[in-house]
């Protein structure tokens, strides 16, 4: 497969890399003015139409997700766009239903949705491993750089840590546990003095009437989340840690440690717990979403998780920011 980038950041140059590694396909074109790299274009459109590549990855900031994506969708070009799918709920209908008409394939990049341990989690708590769902607590905190927010655009509205990275841990509690139908929140940006938020509480409920809660911060010297907990990317220093914590009826889930708690024949807090580590393989997700990304190219596969199903996880975040009274 002949794979187009267009945006070589932070995310791009990680799907550039990916893109290298993997032996099935072979990099089409690069379209972003600041890089100067093999096959460079300033302008996607020109790499689209030069190039004419069998799929895309568009990995720009979030505002130019969609009008790249028309671009894609234009010229029938098949595209995995990078969370979130757009700025805004509106602005992802908008491109989902232009790709809908279109036929054109639509994958968004929730890439944890391919990760091993995320696997196994939702097979345990959809299957039955830990009871009845009823209490799900997720933590996003640690310390992003200073030099982090020398891009101008992640100290504005739309910058901030829920739309740029909780937004996979929504997309993480939706897969492991199903639908989120309400939530409640209030932010701060007290550490940071940002006009972005750079802190947040929110209280979730799920369709299956479990409860949980969200607590993010970037401004925190703490291990609790999912890049420094999983060891899914090298460039963050491994911790020992989980962050997502399911509770049920039978048992509890600690995640990405894989920690299984259950009773014995007696039940209740006098009786002693047990605890065992489930053994999940580990294996990077990127190289995974690539593949099946090829194969949503060549009409093998649906895609895992599609513009519909990404405008789902983009809502809650909509409504996150309406209920703390955000702009």
């Amino acid at each position: 497969m002949r794979i187009g980038l267009i945006g070589a950041g932070q995310f791009g140059r990680r799907h550039l890399e990916t893109i290298r590694n993997e032996l099935q396909c072979e990099l089409a074109g690069v379209a972003d003015p600041a890089y100067q790299g093999e096959k460079a274009y300033a302008d996607y459109r020109e790499m689209l139409e030069r190039e004419k590549p069998d799929g895309v990855i568009i990995a720009t900031p979030n505002a130019l997700h969609v009008p790249a994506g028309l671009a894609c969708v234009e010229r029938r070009v098949p595209m995995l766009v990078e969370k979130p799918i757009a700025e805004t709920v509106a602005a992802s209908n908008e491109l989902v239903a232009a790709a809908e008409r279109a036929r054109v394939p639509l994958l968004v990049g929730h890439h944890r949705r391919y990760n091993p341990i995320l696997e196994k989690a939702r097979e345990v708590v959809q299957g039955g491993g830990i009871g009845r769902l009823t209490a799900v607590a997720a933590l996003w905190l640690l310390q992003k750089p200073a030099d982090y927010f020398d891009v101008a655009w992640r100290r504005e509205p739309g910058g901030g840590p829920l739309l740029i990275n909780a937004i996979h841990d929504i997309d993480d509690l939706r897969f492991v546990c199903g639908e989120i139908e309400e939530v409640r929140a209030i932010t701060s940006n007290s550490a940071r003095k940002f006009r972005v938020e750079d802190s947040a509480a929110v209280a979730l409920r799920f369709a299956n009437g479990a409860l949980g809660t969200l607590t993010v911060s970037d401004a925190v010297a703490a291990p609790w989340s999912w890049e420094l907990a999983s060891g899914e990317n090298p460039v963050y220093p491994p911790q020992e840690e989980s962050c997502y914590f399911f509770s049920g009826t039978e048992g509890a889930l600690a995640v990405p440690r894989m920690t299984l708690f259950s009773y014995g024949e007696k039940k209740g807090w006098y009786a002693p717990l047990t605890k065992k580590t489930l053994d999940v393989r580990r294996e990077d997700p990127q190289p995974r979403q690539l593949r099946h990304f090829c194969r949503v190219i060549r009409g093998e596969e649906a895609p895992r998780i599609d513009g519909a199903d990404a405008t789902r996880t983009l809502a809650v975040v909509e409504a996150i920011r309406k209920a703390a009274l955000l702009p």
